[in-house]
């Protein structure tokens, strides 16, 4: 036979927990953003290749060519 003592049943209370609902309404709030376009000018160096050419005229003569040497 087992022994099964004969305990008396108690009662403890936590302290309360809270629920909360929380219910949003609309409220309009008009927020003003003011915005300055300010239109900036910068000059911006662009390289323009330009080129000058010179001509000249050079006369040779017959004896500033080689001549070939037969064997």
């Amino acid at each position: 036979m087992t022994f099964c003592p004969n305990c008396p049943e108690q009662t403890v209370t936590d302290p309360p927990s809270f629920v909360y609902e929380d219910y949003y309404h609309p409220q309009v709030v008009n927020v003003i953003h003011p915005v300055e376009v300010i239109r900036r000018h910068h000059c911006v160096p662009i390289p323009k290749h330009c080129y000058s050419y010179s001509v000249k005229d050079v006369m040779c003569t017959v004896s500033s060519v080689r001549s070939r040497k037969k064997r």
